[in-house]
């Protein structure tokens, strides 16, 4: 490797860096939907120069978490109802049409690790943070079995979407929707390879948790949620 393949790698890594950063700060509610960002506060906070500050947010805009106003600068977007209706519609969507190659593909390796997942999803103990990282990695790890690299990049972004920009509306559905049991009920079905079972629970699971996403949501907005930390 050349001295400007390095001073590229050095700069993509950087970039990458900054990116997983401003990822979780997100995560964390350190950055609120519909604030301004300066470069200079983030670039401090993960202790790194404005370059690969400013690359990192202009990866966040393609994928719709932070808008660039010109002369002004990045802020980042406010939540909508309409928005997180339509991840949720289109989420329901793809991981319905998963379902087939989901069965077709499954093995002993992906029951087990499905099943990991479950046997800490039914915990009591568990924070929010954590119950909202394992129905990720559930769902995630459910859709990455039918093997579809299209759909599942569809996913991640919406995925992103959901727990970086309404992780606050997300912690009150966590709490309140028995998610640990509807997931059961969707690994069941897979792994007795019955399609009409799991359609009927992916449909029933995604109903739940959209119409108490968006109740929670709706009173967020009119004030009667604070955002939670």
């Amino acid at each position: 490797m050349n001295r400007k393949e390095k001073n590229n790698k050095a700069r993509d890594d950087h970039t990458r860096m900054a990116h997983e950063g401003i990822r979780q700060l997100l995560f964390e509610n350190k950055i609120l939907p519909g604030q301004k960002l300066s470069y200079r506060m983030i670039a401090e906070t993960l202790g790194m120069s404005l370059t690969p500050v400013i690359q990192a947010l202009k990866i966040l805009e393609f994928q719709g978490l932070v808008k660039h106003i010109p002369n002004k600068g990045y802020y980042t977007e406010p939540l909508s109802l309409q928005e997180i209706k339509e991840i949720y519609e289109l989420r329901e969507v793809v991981e319905i049409s998963l379902l087939p190659a989901v069965i077709e593909n499954l093995d002993n390796d992906s029951i087990t690790r499905l099943s990991g997942f479950l046997q800490t999803d039914h915990g009591n103990d568990i924070d929010l943070n954590t119950r909202l990282v394992l129905d990720r990695n559930f769902h995630t790890i459910l859709s990455s079995i039918a093997a579809k690299k299209v759909q599942m990049q569809i996913l991640q972004n919406l995925f992103d979407l959901l727990y970086l920009k309404y992780r606050g509306s997300l912690l009150f559905v966590a709490s309140e929707v028995i998610v640990g049991s509807q997931h059961q009920m969707i690994f069941d079905a897979v792994v007795t390879r019955n399609i009409d079972k799991a359609h009927m629970a992916m449909k029933q699971h995604f109903t739940v948790i959209k119409a108490k996403a968006l109740s929670t949501l709706s009173q967020m907005l009119a004030g009667r949620y604070e955002r939670h930390p």
